[in-house]
């Protein structure tokens, strides 16, 4: 009963230690709005770069594309929002988003409103796109989400001629929720899919491309620990404790007393 009181009491630590792991999973608070970027990028190359937690704003016109990128880190699932205002008189518009990923590769939505029609003077459209997870490591065919800076492109599409160049006011925000253990993966990227990270840091350089700045605020890879270690700790105490319980139950009382020594 010593053994059995000694497992018990270290998986009530482990459960102790499970909470915190919890509590360090909820989104981080938003960032001050006021430094939010108000503008966006025309290209990849120019995409503006905003953190998780912010709304940035922009203005542009109908037909443009309005490009803006951010980190996403192992574990997480970004969700993508954005709202467009339109002018007061238009024709029907169609309003889409694609996100993708550091190389490129355009990703799919789980689910959300990734392309609405705005009917004919409708003042807004919203839209958003759920990715899937974010995966330490892939197969090099895959075209799963993996770590690094992800590119949002706003657009309209099927546009009317007379509509073309209007004004129009834009928001987006990005969040993410912590899936934690239950996306991990063995193996890991050597480097962030980030634009120009292995290359010579820019001091190093005279003519210096322009990268990607943003990180996590922990750093890459930042989800190196997940829940999935403190529940597989607590699986292997319930084995000891199933173990214990189960030699106490079978074991007997040992010899009985009418059975004489020997025999």
């Amino acid at each position: 009963m010593r053994v059995v009181r000694a497992l018990s009491a270290a998986l009530l630590a482990l459960g102790v230690a499970a909470g915190p792991a919890a509590a360090d999973a909820s989104p981080s608070p938003s960032q001050d709005e006021a430094s939010a970027p108000t503008q966006a990028g025309t290209s990849f190359r120019t995409a503006t770069e905003i953190e998780q937690g912010q709304r940035a704003t922009a203005s542009g016109s109908t037909g443009d594309y309005l490009y803006w990128s951010f980190p996403a880190d192992t574990g997480q699932r970004p969700t993508v929002e954005a709202t467009v205002k339109l002018p007061e008189t238009h024709a029907s518009q169609t309003w889409q988003i694609d996100v993708y990923d550091g190389l490129r590769r355009r990703q799919a939505c789980q689910y959300g409103a990734q392309t609405r029609t705005a009917a004919a003077d409708t003042s807004s459209v919203k839209l958003a796109c759920v990715l899937r997870t974010v995966r330490a490591w892939s197969e090099t065919w895959a075209n799963d989400p993996l770590p690094g800076t992800y590119y949002v492109r706003l657009t309209a599409t099927g546009v009317a001629t007379a509509d073309l160049g209007l004004p129009v006011d834009t928001g987006i925000r990005v969040d993410s929720k912590d899936i934690g253990g239950s996306a991990a993966v063995d193996g890991s990227l050597a480097e962030p899919l980030v634009p120009g990270i292995a290359s010579k840091p820019a001091e190093e350089r005279e003519d210096a491309a322009v990268l990607a700045g943003l990180e996590p605020e922990d750093g890459w890879a930042s989800g190196w620990w997940s829940d999935r270690w403190v529940w597989t700790a607590i699986g292997g105490v319930l084995a000891a404790l199933a173990g214990v319980g189960g030699y106490a139950l079978t074991r007997g009382t040992g010899r009985p007393s009418r059975v004489p020594p020997g025999a």
